[in-house]
Formats: structure tokens, C-alpha cells, sequence
């Protein structure tokens, strides 16, 4: 079976996400390119730079389970979406015990975290959100074995 290619994930992600914005105002897909980004400056497979594009669409409803399951992906791309996927009401741990367990997940989420903890990011929120996002982000990095301070 043929796979998408990453200008075809791309495109897809771009247009599943289209009118979104981030909590700071900007289109959401500028944080979707940051991840595949930083997937790829980290020396993700193809399909971990997929799931940096993809890793959000499922969670935001941009697109479905249904959607991700028919998609033409490498397995490791839909476990890898569907491990980053929170599911309601998952507390923290289980989310971080998926991620860990599941095979190319942790550098996508690294990524993730990257560019959301960016302080440049941070500190253009109300320093209250700002505050309560960097220490979510911090339990998360903590929870995964990374660095708590690093990006």
C-alpha cells in the first residue's frame, strides 16, 4: 500500500486545522510545523515527522479515529497519533505511560513540548495561564523521563 507522503500530511493537517488559533492568537498550524520541525531536527523517521503534523487532529476533533484508521500511514504514524491523542478525563500519568510505551511517540511529544514551553511562546499569555502551562508542561517533561527545564 502506498503511504501519504509528507507534502500530502502536510496539506492534510493544514486544512483538518484551517481557522484554528492557539492560545496566543496565531493559526495553529504554525504549531503543527513547529513539531514536524522539530521532529526533524531531532532525527525523526518520516512517519514521526507525520505524526508531528497529525499529532493534534484526533484530540481536536479536526479529524476522526475513523479518518485515522483508513488513512494511508505506516502503523508507526497511527500509533504514534494515537498514543499523543489525550483521551477525557485521562489523568496525566496514564497519557505519559502511553507515550512512553509506545514506539517513536516520545520524540514527537519532546517536540511538542518544545515549542509549546518556548518562553517566547509563554510570555505573551496572561502570566497566570502562562504559569500554569509551564508547570503542566514541566509534570509532563518530568513524567517522561526529560529534562524539567529543558526544551
Amino acid at each position: 500500500m502506498d503511504h501519504l507522503s509528507l507534502a500530502e500530511v502536510e496539506r492534510i493537517a493544514r486544512s483538518a486545522h484551517a481557522g484554528q488559533t492557539d492560545k496566543n492568537g496565531h493559526p495553529y498550524t504554525e504549531h503543527l510545523a513547529a513539531v514536524a520541525h522539530g521532529v526533524a531536527a531531532r532525527g525523526g523517521s518520516d512517519e514521526q515527522i507525520a505524526a508531528g503534523w497529525l499529532h493534534d487532529a484526533i484530540e481536536d476533533d479536526a479529524l476522526t479515529r475513523e479518518w485515522l484508521a483508513d488513512a494511508a500511514l505506516g502503523a508507526a504514524t497511527k500509533a504514534i497519533v494515537d498514543a499523543l491523542t489525550k483521551r477525557p478525563g485521562e489523568p496525566l500519568e496514564g497519557y505519559t505511560a502511553r507515550i512512553l510505551a509506545t514506539p517513536g511517540a516520545l520524540l514527537v511529544k519532546q517536540a511538542d513540548l518544545a515549542h509549546n514551553a518556548d518562553p517566547a511562546r509563554l510570555a505573551s499569555l496572561d502570566p497566570a495561564t502562562a504559569e500554569r502551562l509551564a508547570a503542566k508542561y514541566r509534570r509532563t517533561r518530568e513524567l517522561l523521563g526529560l529534562d524539567p527545564e529543558s526544551a
